[in-house]
Order: structure tokens, then C-alpha cells, then sequence
């Protein structure tokens, strides 16, 4: 069974903690149709906030590093600019299909509003599987091949 792993570096979260799609469908602020804040896409998810509310972010929490599950991937953005964020997890009652980016897949609602000039599409990753707070920015992994972003 596939599993989010949110946990922190330099005390920036109370208890670490790996959701399942069932945890997931389990939390509040769940959002029933991705598309209607990331139009063209489908699926349900629910607020990055609900998400991190699970692991306890402490105040010096200031970015957020999102890595997909083969590790292939990742990169750090600024906690406040990514506020509004949704973890996709679901399609109608299943799983979120890997075709989809599932079975996790961050999305950044108004990627154009982000308050950082450090977030960009890349930001929406597919196939999500750690997000870690940190302090301070962390080294990133950009080792798939550059390709547009599929919104």
C-alpha cells in the first residue's frame, strides 16, 4: 500500500507520521474535484494544511521540500507561498491512478500567485512521496529529464 511520509529536519514537526489513502480520505478539508482549482485536471484531495495539521508544524517551519516516491525528484519551496496547496490522492473512490500522477500528487492552485519567485510548475509533483519542513532550503534532485510541465 502506497504511503505520504511527512516529517521534518531541525524540530520542525511534533511526530512524523506516513498517511495512506485511507488516512488521507480520513481528514478534514478535502477538496471533491481537483479541477476546480487546477483547471483541467481531475480527482479529489485535500488541503496540504490538513495534511501537515497531522505531524504538528512548529513555528520555525519556513519551507517545504517535496520529493517524488523514487526519489528521482524533488524540490524546496517556501512554506507561506505554497499555502493554498492540495494532495491529490483519489479518483471518484479509488486510488489515484499513476497515468494521473498518483498515487500522490501535489498541486499548487494559482501557481502564478505564489508569493515566491522560487515556485514554479515544477512545484506541481507527481507521484509525491516525502514532504520534509525544514528551516532552511534544501538541496534538490532534478534527475528526470526536463520536460514542460503536465498540468
Amino acid at each position: 500500500m502506497s504511503q505520504l511520509r511527512i516529517d521534518g529536519i531541525d524540530a520542525t514537526v511534533a511526530r512524523p507520521a506516513s498517511l495512506t489513502f485511507d488516512d488521507l480520505r480520513q481528514l478534514p478539508d478535502q477538496v471533491a474535484d481537483i479541477g476546480t482549482l487546477v483547471p483541467g485536471r481531475e480527482g479529489g484531495g485535500v488541503r496540504l494544511r490538513a495534511v501537515l495539521a497531522v505531524v504538528g508544524v512548529q513555528p520555525q517551519a519556513a519551507h517545504l521540500t517535496l520529493t517524488s516516491a523514487d526519489g528521482g525528484f524533488s524540490i524546496c519551496v517556501p512554506l507561506d507561498a505554497v499555502a493554498d496547496a492540495v494532495v491529490a490522492y483519489r479518483l471518484g473512490d479509488a486510488p489515484l491512478p499513476g497515468a494521473k500522477g498518483g498515487p500522490f500528487r501535489f498541486y499548487i492552485p494559482n501557481i502564478e500567485q505564489c508569493t515566491s519567485g522560487t515556485v514554479d510548475a515544477c512545484a506541481n509533483v507527481k507521484d509525491l512521496g516525502h514532504l520534509q519542513l525544514s528551516q532552511q532550503p534544501t538541496a534538490v534532485t532534478h534527475e528526470h529529464p526536463p520536460q514542460a510541465p503536465k498540468h
